[in-house]
């Protein structure tokens, strides 16, 4: 894999060489094409202007900022320069938080930073700085086309990773929405919700998960190119539980999780106790006599 960017870490004084790397995939995602209905032929995409309803060529197309319904400001090349920010090549850390005290929506992209050759001491005494005090990195990077990022430097588990962050501007205001309040749960309906958690409270195992969706539509796929329909039954709607059953509910959900929870234990415990297979003896060779 090759990095997408080399600079340094600065905190202090100290600067550490570094290399970016994705640290998600989205090879796995299904992509797909338009065509044509009746032919199957790509669709092409024209550069149409909306007043003479022809295709415009690149080099007549202009960027503009639409601050009222119709009315552009153009910005040409000589603009961006003028408002881009030098590349410096490097992450500046401006202080460290509690990891705790940052909102996850602030998070974005992440990306593995490994060391380049020479770094490789500091960058652990970073890493395990960053990890004994529970902290985060939070600082500014300039990179692609000159812009600006508002990075957090986090650990997990021996690597350092960078996460690009969203500005505070860029998060929806929650005041516009209006949530219920608390007033009408009861402390019974609570204390039973709180015990279904716990039933079903177990060490997050992100293996256990998988994308039905992505995996049904690769066996559509599949089918399609052997010639072979498969039939689709339409999932049913679920219904809000009405008020007055969600005490039973509850219940209900309660017991089944405490079977579930119950059955789980029990596999564990068999599985721990049951003894090793023995390896088959090999059968005894007979020596030869003289």
């Amino acid at each position: 894999m090759r990095s997408i960017w080399k600079g340094a870490i600065s905190f202090g004084l100290v600067n550490i060489p570094i290399e970016l790397y994705t640290a998600v995939r989205s090879e796995s995602r299904i992509s797909f094409r338009q065509l044509h209905k009746k032919d199957n032929a790509t669709i092409k995409y024209d550069r149409v202007c909306t007043k003479e309803e022809k295709a415009v060529p690149w080099d007549e197309i202009v960027k503009g900022y639409e601050y009222a319904k119709g009315k552009f400001v153009v910005l040409d090349e000589e603009d961006f320069r003028a408002a881009a920010i030098e590349s410096t090549k490097s992450i500046d850390i401006q202080e460290f938080v509690k990891s705790d005290d940052i909102d996850p929506r602030f998070f974005e992209t992440p990306y593995y930073m490994l060391p380049q050759k020479g770094g490789e001491k500091a960058y652990a005494l970073l890493r395990e700085a960053i990890r004994k005090t529970e902290m985060v990195g939070i600082g500014m990077v300039t990179m692609r086309s000159n812009q600006q990022h508002l990075v957090a430097i986090k650990v997990i588990e021996d690597a350092l990773v960078m996460e690009i962050m969203r500005y505070a501007d860029e998060l929806v205001d929650t005041s516009s929405f209006t949530f219920p309040s608390a007033e009408n749960v009861r402390p019974a309906e609570l204390q039973m919700a709180e015990q279904l958690v716990g039933t079903l409270a177990d060490a997050f195992a992100p293996e256990k998960y998988s994308n039905e969706y992505r995996d049904n539509l690769m066996k559509i796929i599949n089918a399609k190119m052997q010639g072979i329909k498969i039939e689709v039954e339409e999932p049913e709607e679920p219904e809000p539980t009405n008020v007055l059953d969600l005490m039973t509910r509850l219940q209900q959900s309660l017991e089944q999780g405490k079977k579930k929870k119950g059955k789980k234990a029990a596999a564990a415990e068999v599985e721990e106790a049951a003894p090793e297979t023995p390896a088959p003896a090999r059968p005894k060779r007979k020596r030869k006599t003289a």
